[in-house]
């Protein structure tokens, strides 16, 4: 018993070092776990994210392969086996991906298949960073380490067994080309790759430089191999072999480009003459200046780790898709006309997602580079015609709205400047009254909406309320950038007028959202549990929160803030019951909302997401600090489980960032962010301008997760709201947290976020 009285004696004081010294550390990138999120298949998400070995918003990322070639599930923490090391470009498995190749290196006999090559390997003898990844191959008695620049890679191979040892190059199929050149130690290649999205002149060019001269050389087409040095087919490849001592290492140095081999030579000068160690060194350098923007202290182990690598998550997408020429002046491929072109470009993101925190909060950390974003977007509207609204690399025709709306007026409505804010006004002005060549570019119903106010369910186009009710949110969106553009009044009134179209979708006798015909009558049956048909991805339940920008109108809608927070209750208390017919099976978003033991609430998907903090807006705070922290304790893990639905390129990692720090941003394009309650003891964020908000709650822990009293800058604050442009000045919050809730604080209508029903512009 003393023994065991001892040991805890010694954890807890190893916990009370951790919560004491972590705060000083400048390696805020150790905590981060690559692998979470990566148990996850088809049926059912625990974030469907892979381990991306990478630069913050890198060109290229690096993975593991363990899944198939063009498998979308490209690395999955249940299997056994790696394939080989994939340069990726994937956002997502439904998305798949695009300018890919891997290398796996192996010894004995020559095998190029992947099956036949594929060596088993186990998360023992894994490590996985975002700078740094090294696993052992077992089959092959080999170690791979790999470390990344923006566009570059550097590999090192220890062959520990001598026989025969060998590094292959995969190209994929769907015509590629290699080609060795034993006098330079060097290979290159192209592949063509893709889900996709690409001109018809799409390549991905690649150049490979080893610092061991070949003992053999061939190429392959599929699984034959080939004396031949140079080889252009439907699915190219390489294998080199090496003459190696026990423990010898051979270091391969890795570029690719968009726009060609001489390109890719360029870009190789990321690394230039670096050791491994040193581009190993600089990458964690580079990680930990990001992440060390937002310093969090005083959780535990789990709840930082989590945190860190969810800022991990929010900091890879949308990925640059630029390079530099030998002018070193910026330059793309466009993926929407195949010409090399001058300006930014960013790609990998799906706005239907991200529009609702992971955009806001490059907005509040990161403002210069979400204007070149806003760059990148003009340049895409001039090379494509349209907006994209999701960008793999160019134009993907799944999700819906015209969201894109929201992403340009919160950029310039933030504070962005020097970019062409005319003409992607000019493109927000052009979905709003076309459809598209695709159902997920321009506005599909938008004469049905403009003319009716609403998107018909019986016209045949499917997730019409959805449509409806994202509509009038962009339009709001577009409302407050016309009137910072002063564009003409009527223009002003007509988005105005049109914002307010959700309310033609509100059904007074069930107190939700519900499909209406052409002719004015709701669609019938109507079962408010049934996912898809007119809603995306969730149901009645799920979509009837998004009036962003108007929830006071809602609060009136369903008659009055009692009623509209007994509705929310709802949400929680309702069993988890659902129709799948509209899709024919369960599909993975129903799962993970059954299995979370959370009613109807289902955060693995976003439609949902900012619904806990609209308790603001009806005088109960206390249970949005309730029901957020246990979302963020139930929900989120540093495990390979950790999330509860798909990641999804930053959003619902950057829900829980902002979550933790106490905020989010419920409705982009004004100036507001909606109070939760924050998770930590303090988090110091600094600003790009310099100038830091402190977030202090000294008395947080898992039991006073409730907000008694908050000060700003030394004065009580009473309101359920913060100002984007007061943060930007710097900002001290002081929380007094408390057990149990206060339910005096934030109860009055003028400490309520603002609603565009009320009239005061924010």
């Amino acid at each position: 018993m003393k023994k065991f009285r001892y040991l805890l004696l010694v954890a807890a004081l190893s916990a009370a070092v951790f919560f004491q010294s972590h705060a000083q550390s400048t390696d805020w990138v150790e905590f981060v776990n690559p692998l979470i999120g990566t148990d996850s298949k088809p049926s059912l998400s625990n974030g469907n994210t892979y381990p991306a070995i990478a630069l913050p918003w890198g060109m290229n990322f690096w993975l593991p392969q363990t899944g198939k070639m063009g498998d979308g599930w490209a690395y999955t923490y249940a299997a056994d086996k790696i394939r080989g090391f994939k340069q990726t470009h994937q956002p997502s498995p439904w998305m798949n991906d695009y300018g890919q190749f891997s290398i796996m290196p192996i010894t004995g006999k020559r095998r190029i298949h992947e099956d036949e090559r594929a060596s088993w390997y186990s998360h023992k003898a894994e490590i996985a960073k975002p700078y740094y990844y090294s696993v052992y191959l077992a089959d092959h008695d080999v170690t791979t380490e790999i470390v990344p620049t923006e566009r570059a890679a550097y590999f090192r191979f220890t062959f520990h067994n001598t026989d025969s040892s060998f590094v292959i190059i995969d190209a994929f199929d769907k015509a590629s080309y290699v080609k060795i050149i034993p006098n330079e130690r060097k290979i290159i290649g192209y592949t063509t790759r893709n889900s996709g999205g690409v001109p018809a002149n799409f390549k991905n060019y690649f150049v490979i430089y080893f610092d061991k001269p070949f003992t053999s050389a061939q190429t392959s087409h599929g699984k034959t191999l080939s004396s031949n040095l140079e080889n252009q087919s439907t699915h190219a490849g390489a294998i080199v072999g090496f003459k190696m001592a026990k423990g010898e290492q051979v270091q391969a140095r890795v570029a690719s480009s968009f726009i060609s081999y001489e390109q890719a030579e360029r870009n190789l000068e990321e690394i230039g003459t670096d050791s491994f160690e040193v581009v190993k060194q600089k990458a964690k350098a580079a990680w930990n200046k990001e992440l060390g923007r937002i310093q969090a202290e005083g959780g535990t182990l789990a709840q930082t780790q989590t945190f860190y690598s969810c800022l991990y998550r929010s900091l890879l997408f949308p990925r640059k898709f630029y390079e530099f020429d030998a002018s070193k002046k910026v330059v793309h491929y466009s993926p929407y006309n195949g010409q090399v072109l001058p300006g930014y470009m960013f790609t990998d993101t799906g706005f239907w997602d991200t529009f609702r925190s992971m955009f806001p909060f490059l907005n509040l950390m990161y403002p210069s580079l979400n204007v070149q974003m806003q760059e990148g977007l003009a340049n895409a509207y001039k090379e494509g015609g349209w907006l994209p609204e999701w960008a793999s690399p160019g134009l993907r025709n799944t999700m819906i709205g015209s969201n894109s709306a929201s992403i340009i007026a919160d950029a310039y409505l933030k504070g962005g400047r020097g970019y062409d804010i005319n003409t992607l006004y000019e493109a927000i002005l052009k979905n709003t009254e076309k459809e598209g060549p695709m159902d997920a570019v321009g506005r599909r119903g938008a004469t049905y909406y403009n003319e009716l106010g609403y998107v018909p369910y019986d016209v045949k186009i499917n997730e019409n309320a959805a449509r409806t009710l994202e509509y009038a949110y962009d339009d709001f969106a577009i409302y407050q950038l016309a009137k910072a553009l002063k564009r003409p009044q009527a223009e002003i009134d007509r988005f105005a007028k049109r914002c307010q179209n959700y309310r033609n979708l509100f059904d007074p006798t069930t107190g939700l959202m519900r499909g209406k015909n052409k002719d004015g009558s709701f669609q019938s049956p109507f079962n408010p549990f049934k996912w898809g048909d007119a809603f995306t991805e969730g149901n009645s339940w799920h979509y009837t929160w998004s009036v962003f920008h108007d929830v006071q109108g809602l609060v009136e809608l369903m008659g009055g803030r009692q009623k509209f927070v007994a509705k929310l209750d709802s949400v929680f208390t309702l069993s988890p019951i659902y129709d799948e017919s509209y899709y024919g099976s369960v599909i993975h978003e129903i799962r993970e909302m059954q299995i979370a033991n959370m009613g109807q609430y289902a955060h693995g998907n976003q439609p949902i997401q900012h619904m806990i903090y609209l308790y603001n807006y009806a005088g109960e705070p206390w249970k949005a600090q309730y029901w957020l922290r246990e979302v963020m304790n139930q929900l989120y893990l540093p495990t390979p489980d950790g999330y509860c639905g798909d990641e999804d390129n930053g959003q619902t990692s950057a829900w829980y960032v902002f979550t933790a720090m106490g905020f989010y941003p419920v409705c982009p394009t004004t100036d507001q962010y909606v109070l939760g309650a924050p998770l930590f003891k303090k988090i110091t964020a600094t600003l790009e301008n310099g100038k830091q908000v402190v977030i202090n709650a000294a008395n947080n822990s898992a039991q006073n997760r409730y907000i008694n009293t908050l000060q700003l800058n030394g004065k009580p604050y009473a309101k359920n709201w913060l100002s984007h442009q007061e943060l930007q000045k710097g900002a001290v919050l002081d929380f007094t947290m408390s057990a149990k809730p206060n339910q005096q604080r934030g109860t009055k209508p003028a400490d309520f976020p603002y609603s565009f029903s009320t009239g005061e512009t924010k």
